[in-house]
């Protein structure tokens, strides 16, 4: 397995130069047969068809009449005039050779095997065959439902597609019997030693001692008071309480009818010791059930069924295990196997491997150069596929948390497609095959949804920097915003929080002394932006990236955890004039503390800087300016023209009627949160409220927040894919835009090619049923009942107007960009510190 140097990854993490993308690939059409000579063609030659129909039939192989049809057509097709021509009786060959493919052949014409087949030279896929990607959905949907359940391989179907290939891990019984279950020991997988609890056992597994509950030690009627269970802490367990039986391999196939069977089968010599004959169990089972592929990583296992598998439709797959693990048959590593294909093809028909064979990844969490495996794979003739997708894994920092991005880099990234994946979600590789492979990645329509970043692409970058901001633009935002601080020099900058010590490395600068607490606009100690002036702030502070998951132990882009540069207001708006964006997003908070404690006019800072900066009279791009205050937002209606967002911050059910005309009197749009239209209780969504729809007939347009790419800031009715929220969001709730740290995500879903296709669109892309996995979880595992949330009423909305601003003394002016007055040092600490210095003074002054 050679690496590729293919340079350096990009900083700003864009997933098209990660994934090599060769600008201007173009994909064509493949010309299909006229229906006319179709139609002449079943006139005129009835009996010619059916027994072509017939010895297919005979034969089931297609391929070799159409090698008989060439061969019998060559000469009459091409004749020698001073070049190649066709001669005069090559029309009936022709058509018969079209009619073949579109009869005798049929889903080689169908819309999407004419895009992928052999027989078509401008397939867009990189596979193998040219055919698309497959699949393969490990144990069902195994990221949400207990691995190798009933339910987990029907749910497979119900949220992926319907090609998608069942995964089946085969273990033997005492009795022979071959029973689907994702590890030879069953502690994590079931509840068997609830059941057996003196059923533990010692084994030697291909050299390895291993302890625990072993199938061979229960025949099939020991294992049907077993049930199945999520092996997976991270995951729910809401669904062991349903008691799944454990399924055997006829189950699987009466039960669920896959579309396609794969068995995966493992520890052969094991099973033999035992005088088990996994070998004897595939034989007879392929009698009736013929599974599509048969994956093992033994060789000896492969080579002893290589012979009776070689005419039958099932496909031999080697399984790759680690690099420097032993095979057990050659007692060779299969780094060292990996090296030698061509032996590997004596016996197999592809390769299965572990993603990061592919992609390798660094020890710190990025991405290193692709490796030459796939091509090397398919110059030998074998299909690789690629194993160990899970969305609710840690992958490469590369992605953003996004796993569809994850399944485009193996898939489609202009220089080679693996054949297939296996995914504990399919629902995402099917996404990524049928949505959001071979799109115009530079589309920048700025359609629906508004994508809004919040604290620009701070999902990638530390808050409100340059990269961060840089990063939003280039992702796709429409609106790039900022949320206005103040210095202590009157500097208005755009800071995610106005405590320091949240998005800063103050606490290891030397102003990590001036903490101070201030219960008005913040819990707890902080150092806060007016504490510091600009020029303090710029030279001696860095950004800290935000970390909101970090109680999972989920970090951000590591590697660039205190990059980028702080910017003041008149550097944002600059920055984002010349931008392709259909406007900026100002978001004000704590106007008033800092109109009567500090002075501070942040308002007519804000209106200062926008008029110098020219955003006040030109019409190129919107200004919207948010509040969760409805007397910041009363003046700047009074004073401009701007597109106003009110922001509920709380999450809510419902709004009176008198709340929402107070609200028109002052605002556009109305941000709420996520939960505010899809209530949840212990990451379970039980509804949705009627709030949208409510507040769009009233005129106004809807944002929501706050949108995440970490799995665990979604409820688990989104599968944890960032691209199923969103969609649920879009199509399910009709919302206008929404507020994001990942806008690449969002734009992404916006590309996608499905979008557009109404009620033909593939279910995978359909809005999740609200409250669905609710509705099949067995009843004593419900989460607890949601309390009622508020309703919004017109008092929690009218507000007090904005204290007057009165210039107070200052050891500082006001900064040239901001248009603040002059005003008093920092607030707090400072006060604080004042008030104790007097009391000494009067202490010291009674004492003399």
């Amino acid at each position: 397995m050679n690496a590729i140097n293919v340079g350096a990854i990009s900083r700003s993490i864009d997933l098209d130069r990660i994934k090599g993308r060769i600008p201007g690939q173009l994909e064509t059409k493949a010309s299909t047969p006229s229906r006319f000579v179709t139609f002449s063609l079943f006139l005129l030659f009835p009996l010619s068809l059916q027994s072509l129909e017939s010895e297919l039939a005979v034969t089931g192989n297609g391929t070799e009449i159409s090698d008989f049809l060439l061969y019998l057509c060559s000469d009459a097709m091409l004749t020698r005039r001073g070049g190649w021509e066709l001669s005069s009786s090559a029309s009936f060959c022709a058509a018969l050779l079209l009619l073949h493919v579109a009869v005798v052949l049929p889903g080689v014409v169908s819309s999407q095997s004419l895009k992928n087949s052999k027989l078509t030279t401008t397939s867009p896929w990189l596979t193998l065959s040219g055919d698309t990607p497959l699949v393969i959905a490990k144990g069902g949907f195994s990221g949400l439902f207990p691995d190798s359940s009933s339910f987990s391989y029907k749910f497979s179907y119900v949220a992926g597609s319907p090609d998608t290939i069942s995964w089946c891990d085969v273990r033997l019984t005492k009795d022979g019997n071959g029973v689907c279950l994702p590890d030879i020991v069953l502690d994590n997988c079931t509840n068997i030693k609830l059941v057996y609890p003196e059923g533990k056992m010692n084994y030697i597994v291909n050299g390895v001692p291993i302890s625990g509950w072993f199938s061979v030690d229960y025949d099939i009627q020991n294992l049907s008071q077993v049930s199945l269970a999520q092996a997976i802490l991270s995951r729910s367990n809401k669904f062991d309480a349903s008691l799944f039986p454990i399924l055997t391999v006829e189950d699987l196939v009466a039960q669920v009818k896959p579309a396609k069977l794969w068995l995966n089968i493992q520890h052969d010599i094991f099973y033999r010791q035992l005088n088990l004959d996994m070998r004897s169990y595939l034989l007879y089972l392929s009698k009736h059930d013929i599974p599509s592929y048969v994956s093992s990583p033994e060789v000896g296992f492969l080579s002893s069924i290589v012979g009776r598998f070689r005419t039958s439709k099932t496909k031999l797959i080697f399984r790759f295990l680690g690099e420097d693990t032993i095979e057990p048959s050659t007692n060779v590593t299969y780094g060292s196997l990996l090296k030698n294909l061509t032996y590997v093809k004596t016996f197999a028909s592809g390769i299965l491997i572990p993603k990061y064979y592919i992609w390798p990844v660094t020890s710190s969490g990025y991405l290193e150069s692709y490796t030459s495996v796939v091509m090397d794979a398919h110059r030998e003739g074998l299909e690789v596929f690629a194993s160990e997708f899970a969305n609710d894994a840690l992958f490469s920092y590369n992605y953003s948390y996004d796993p569809l991005a994850e399944v485009l880099s193996f898939i489609d990234n202009g220089i080679f497609s693996v054949d297939g994946v296996v995914t504990d979600f399919p629902i995402t590789a099917s996404e990524a095959i049928g949505c959001y492979s071979h799109i115009n990645m530079s589309n920048s329509d700025h359609g629906k949804p508004l994508i809004i970043s919040h604290n620009g692409a701070s999902g990638v970058y530390p808050d409100c920097t340059d990269l961060s901001y840089q990063q939003a633009v280039t992702d796709g935002a429409d609106y790039i915003d900022c949320p206005v601080q103040v210095t202590k020099d009157g500097i208005l900058i755009c800071m995610s929080s106005i405590n320091l010590m949240e998005v800063t490395t103050v606490t290891t600068s030397p102003f990590s002394s001036l903490s101070s607490v201030i219960p008005e606009i913040h819990d707890g100690p902080g150092i806060f932006t007016f504490n510091l002036t600009w020029e303090e702030i710029h030279k001696n502070l860095k950004p800290a990236i935000s970390n909101p998951e970090i109680q999972y132990s989920i970090y951000r882009n590591p590697l660039y955890k205190n990059d980028g540069n702080f910017m003041r207001l008149g550097d944002f708006l600059a920055f984002g004039r010349d931008k392709d964006l259909s406007g900026i997003l100002i978001r004000i908070e704590n106007a008033a503390f800092l109109a009567e404690k500090l002075g501070y006019s942040v308002i007519d800072g804000v209106m200062r800087a926008l008029q110098d900066s020219g955003y006040s009279n030109q019409t190129g791009q919107e200004v919207m300016i948010l509040s969760k205050n409805s007397s910041v937002l009363i003046k700047f209606r009074q004073q401009t023209k701007y597109e106003l967002v009110y922001m509920v911050d709380e999450s809510i059910s419902d709004m009176v009627n008198s709340s929402i005309m107070d609200i028109k009197q002052f605002a556009h749009m109305i941000a709420i949160s996520k939960q505010s239209v899809y209530p949840v209780s212990q990451q379970f969504i039980t509804g949705q409220t009627k709030l949208v729809q409510k507040l769009q007939s009233a005129g106004f347009g809807v944002y929501v927040y706050l949108f995440r790419n970490e799995f665990v800031s979604q409820p688990w009715d989104f599968l944890s894919d960032p691209t199923v929220e969103i969609n649920m969001y879009v199509q399910g709730a009709a919302v206008d835009g929404i507020i994001t740290e990942y806008p690449g995500t969002a734009a992404a879903y916006r590309r996608n090619t499905c979008s557009k296709l109404g009620d033909q669109a593939p279910s995978y892309m359909s809005p999740v049923p609200v409250g669905g996995l609710l509705q099949i979880m067995d009843p004593q595992a419900l989460p607890p009942t949601l309390a009622p949330m508020p309703s919004l009423h017109a008092a929690d909305v009218v507000e007090p107007p904005l204290p007057a601003v009165s210039p107070k003394p200052s050891s500082f002016g006001a900064g040239e960009e901001s248009g603040l007055p002059p005003s008093q040092p920092s607030y707090g600490r400072h006060l604080v510190a004042s008030i104790f210095l007097s009391l000494v003074m009067l202490c010291g002054s009674l004492l003399v």
